[in-house]
């Protein structure tokens, strides 16, 4: 017996499903002899990468573990007073351990398949509710990606709402004093849409100007003041003049809330819900507005529907807004949300009620009140007459340095980035004690001295109170869920009732094309909550944040190594986000050198409803290319296209793969096509996961590249979000990326930033960089192999009885494939019919009718097992069985498993059975499911419905009883 005392387990092992047994009879199965002949078959030769990718070497979980102790310590976690929108939270631990640690709601899917996904869609309306209550607006979305986003979402959104008097009105005035970060936002998104941005203050506008269409304030303001913006509010709506309002939504349990000051649309974020401040994000922004503007809401909309049964259902609502259909007429590229963000937010809501918000917010405000009285005492001036957590202090020249290296000794972060002010924001994880502390650093400045005896007698007792103009008198989350779970168990039992009802990886797998919905590891899950990498400020000084800028620049180093691009950046927080800033950077180096006039992009018919809406919001118009009958771009269309384009041709967006699942032989022709005719190209990273080791966008011969760090590499979908949509470039594009008006971490060129923090999503990227770490080279090679073999096993085991739409000149599909349900119509049946019929199976539907009409686009991962695998298309094979009983007319046309599906348990156990078929023909249709039985916890969803009667609110337990009626 031997034992190799070097060896742990490899983390590949774990994280690709299939063993070498199973892949053995996988290949047999799809008539390769090897591995390497199967992609050989599949990759063309001349795309393929030479060598190994030259990463460091795979590191075994425990090895990683405690790598990332060490790299944990190089972050410093002060006491954090900087505000300007991200605050120190205090996260339930019943919500940290049961929704953000747990796999059953951060490996679940956008929750398109409204029957098993009730849990997220009741979780996301209390959020809606939370955010329409709080900000006094009659209808919010699902989530923005941050604030300054959600805040260039609201510009754009009034720019397209202009009435006939105002369609040539093209200025948006912005208060100088919102958060840097978002007027950075705000500048980029307007830039290319001709949009006049004009800063000022809002006392010196005159919106008689006809050319204003819309204005933004912060409330309260950056520099923490609360104003009173009555008149201007008064002349807006005299001038047709929308209003936008940015607003602390913790500050709208006290101060009035812009919606009963007449705004027309309430932006900001939800990160001091509970939501950790992770160096930047993910964090969920929110968006309420008018009802009259719910066709123009951009993201998602949780509305409330009914069921088959007449049950209330909850379902994602009015989805003919999407990208996916308005395409390049989209008002918008937003296509995600930041679910599981907003579900934690959501729940904090939930948790503390009305009164615990009320609480939190008094206390907040109570110890700013008193800090600025006794700060004064010592003879410091404060700017703001009215507050709510921040106070700004004017100080001598000489002094804010000497402050600062006080502050600092005592680990403590106040705001500097006002030249000779200090400010001072307090949020929930402060105490007295923090502020005698801060007390303690300004006095020693000072001549004077106070007691700390007096300052904690003071504490006792602060008395809350603002000026009638700027007091809440309304009730807000009246709702009985906000009253209900005050107890641990309650609110335990509530989470634990919504995640029952959703089908997540946890359950089985999920197989959506173009999502790849792989293994999210717990290894690489754990390290985002430690307080070393949660609880640091995106704006905190860099010598606070060296672990963070080791990971950074390793993964940024990482990917570019993957792409084959000169670097990466990691700012953009979605791929729809990586669309538009890859195109901004194009534009902007076509500018630099004198082309600034090239405002053509091309996209293929097959493409990503997002790519022509990331084009129009860049500035470009777009040309569509088509695609031949094997699923290929038409290259004597593209290159008709470019020729007649090329004085104006600004790019191509690409899918490779393309969506149609198929590795095109003619990609680097088409590369040069577009380069020989003045243009760029970007290259859409949805199908990365089909890349990565074997070929890359820089070999094929992209300029620029967005990468899903949630798909491809490993960080969870969340239910909708969080979403990391990083851009690498070539060499001539570096300088153009992404910049941040706070921070210095880009070239001179750099175009304005596109998400609010330096990094994005920074707080989550710990996950990629240990998937990268862990996987090594040949770790990440052989799961872009496994991952085509697992799609070409499927293919084979599915080809006789269903039609493949496309595939390869060897007849191999990528890494995921398209099955067309379309001759299926003839007897009844539906693509719809199979998707819900397959929850009866257990199984989340795959992508449903994208990119072609009447299919299924199935993409496996590398991370499930030739057994769950077999599962699947056992399922698949059985509903084929079901279909061709209704063709040869053994079951009902109308009554039938497909047509009623999915069963749930409580209509299969009812009194009632009214079928033409059994009720263990509905629930227990192939044997494997009896063991694992996975109930929906509603019937088909009438979508229609549900857009007929829109209700985006919680709605009472005693409405559920009348609806059920009156159904």
């Amino acid at each position: 017996m031997i034992a190799n005392l070097n060896e742990r387990t490899h983390f590949q092992n774990r994280h690709n499903g299939p063993s070498e047994n199973e892949i053995e009879q996988m290949l047999e199965t799809v008539g390769a002899d090897s591995l390497d002949q199967l992609i050989d078959q599949t990759v063309p030769a001349n795309i393929r990468r030479k060598g190994k990718l030259n990463l460091p070497p795979a590191l075994d979980e425990f090895s990683y573990f405690h790598a990332m102790k060490e790299t944990a310590s190089q972050n410093k976690v002060f006491k954090s007073f900087i505000g300007m929108g991200y605050y120190g939270t205090v996260t339930p631990a019943v919500i940290q351990r049961n929704i953000l640690e747990n796999p059953g709601w951060y490996t679940a899917y956008t929750p398109y398949q409204a029957e098993i996904a009730q849990g997220r869609l009741e979780a996301l309306i209390n959020f809606q509710t939370m955010i329409s209550d709080l900000t006094g607006m009659e209808i919010a979305n699902a989530s923005l990606l941050d604030e300054g986003t959600a805040a260039a979402e609201a510009m754009t959104m009034l720019h397209s709402l202009r009435k006939k008097d105002k369609k040539n009105a093209n200025k948006y005035f912005v208060d100088q004093h919102i958060f840097p970060q978002t007027l950075d936002v705000l500048q980029t998104r307007a830039t290319p849409l001709g949009i006049e941005l004009v800063i000022g203050d809002y006392k010196e506008v005159d919106l008689r100007d006809s050319d204003y269409y819309g204005i933004m304030v912060q409330y309260p303001n950056a520099n923490g003041s609360v104003e009173d913006y009555k008149d201007l509010f008064q002349q807006a709506e005299n001038n047709q003049v929308k209003i936008v309002a940015a607003a602390d939504l913790l500050s709208l349990t006290l101060l009035t809330p812009p919606g009963e000051w007449g705004a027309d649309v309430v932006v900001g974020t939800t990160q001091r819900f509970g939501v950790p401040m992770g160096f930047g994000g993910p964090h969920a922004g929110y968006f309420a507005t008018r009802e009259d503007f719910k066709r123009q809401l951009p993201g998602r909309i949780i509305g409330v529907s009914v069921d088959k049964h007449g049950k209330k259902a909850y379902r994602m609502a009015l989805q003919t807004r999407e990208q996916h259909i308005r395409r390049e007429k989209a008002t918008s590229n937003i296509c995600t949300a930041q679910v599981l963000l907003g579900v934690m937010a959501g729940a904090y809501a939930v948790y503390h009620g009305p009164e615990g918000l009320t609480r939190i917010a008094k206390r907040i405000h109570g110890l700013a009140q008193l800090a600025s009285n006794y700060i004064q005492k010592l003879g410091f001036k404060q700017n703001n007459q009215t507050f709510f957590d921040t106070l700004d202090f004017e100080i001598d020249p000489g002094l804010v340095e000497k402050i600062r290296v006080e502050a600092e000794a005592k680990k403590v972060n106040f705001n500097y980035f006002v030249e000779n002010h200090i400010q001072i924001a307090f949020d929930e994880t402060h105490t007295p004690s923090d502020m005698i502390e801060i007390i303690g650093v300004f006095q020693k400045y000072s001549e004077s001295e106070i007691n700390p005896e007096e300052i904690i007698k003071a504490a006792d007792h602060v008395e809350i109170k603002f000026d009638s103009v700027f007091a809440r008198h309304s009730d807000f989350m009246t709702h009985e869920v906000f009253h209900k779970h005050r107890s641990e168990h309650e609110m335990l039992r509530y989470l634990k009732h919504l995640e029952n009802k959703d089908l997540s990886l946890a359950h089985s797998m999920i197989s959506l094309g173009s999502c790849t919905m792989k293994l999210n590891a717990t290894s690489e899950m754990v390290p985002i909550t430690w307080p070393e990498f949660a609880m640091i400020h995106p704006f905190a000084p860099s010598f606070q944040t060296r672990g963070y800028m080791d990971i950074i620049d390793d993964l940024t180093k990482w990917l570019a190594e993957i792409t084959d691009f000169h670097t990466v950046s990691l700012q953009p927080n979605s791929g729809a986000q990586g669309e538009y800033a890859g195109l901004l950077v194009i534009k902007a180096y076509q500018e630099s050198i004198g082309q600034g006039h090239r405002d053509i992009t091309i996209i293929p018919s097959s493409a990503h409803g997002t790519n022509p809406a990331s084009a129009v919001m860049a500035g470009n118009k777009v040309i569509i290319v088509q695609c031949d009958e094997q699923g290929n771009i038409d290259v004597s269309d593209l290159k008709a296209k470019a020729e007649q384009h090329k004085e104006n041709l600004s790019s191509l967006m690409i899918t490779y793969p393309s969506t149609h699942g198929v590795f095109e032989e003619s990609v680097m022709e088409i590369c040069e096509i577009i380069h020989s005719n003045g243009g760029q190209v970007y290259m859409d990273g949805a199908n990365m996961n089909a890349q990565v080791g074997l070929t890359s966008p820089g070999i094929i011969g992209a300029d620029v590249c967005h990468l899903n760090l949630h798909k491809t590499f490993a960080i969870p979908h969340g239910g909708g979000g969080p979403g990391i949509g990083p851009i690498g470039v070539a060499e001539h594009l570096a300088p153009f990326l992404p910049g941040n008006p706070l921070v210095h971490m880009a070239e001179d060129e750099a175009i304005g930033a596109v998400s609010s923090a330096p990094w994005g999503s920074a707080g989550v990227l710990a996950i990629s960089y240990a998937y990268i770490a862990m996987m090594g080279a040949d770790g990440l090679e052989n799961a872009t192999k496994l991952a085509i073999l697992n799609a070409n096993y499927i293919k084979a085991r599915l080809e006789k009885e269903f039609n493949i739409l496309y595939s390869g000149k060897n007849g191999r599909c990528a890494h995921e494939m398209i099955v067309d349900c379309r001759s299926f119509k003839e007897a009844g049946i539906e693509v719809e019919d199979i998707a819900k019929r397959l929850m009866d199976y257990g199984f989340h539907a795959p992508t449903v009718s994208f990119p072609v009409a009447g299919t299924l686009m199935i993409e496996p991962t590398e991370s499930e097992s030739k057994e769950e695998l077999d599962r699947f298309c056992d399922a698949l094979l059985s509903i084929r069985e079901e279909i061709r009983e209704v063709e040869n007319g053994t079951a009902d046309k109308e009554d039938n498993v497909l047509k009623n599906a999915p069963h749930t348990a409580d209509h299969s156990l009812s009194d009632e059975w009214n079928h033409s078929y059994s009720r263990s023909a509905a629930v227990y249709p192939i044997e494997y499911v009896r063991a694992n039985k996975f109930w929906p916890s509603v019937g088909r969803v009438d979508n229609a419905y549900g857009d007929r009667n829109l209700y985006c609110s919680c709605i009472p337990t005693e409405a559920y009883e009348l609806e059920e009626a009156e159904v």
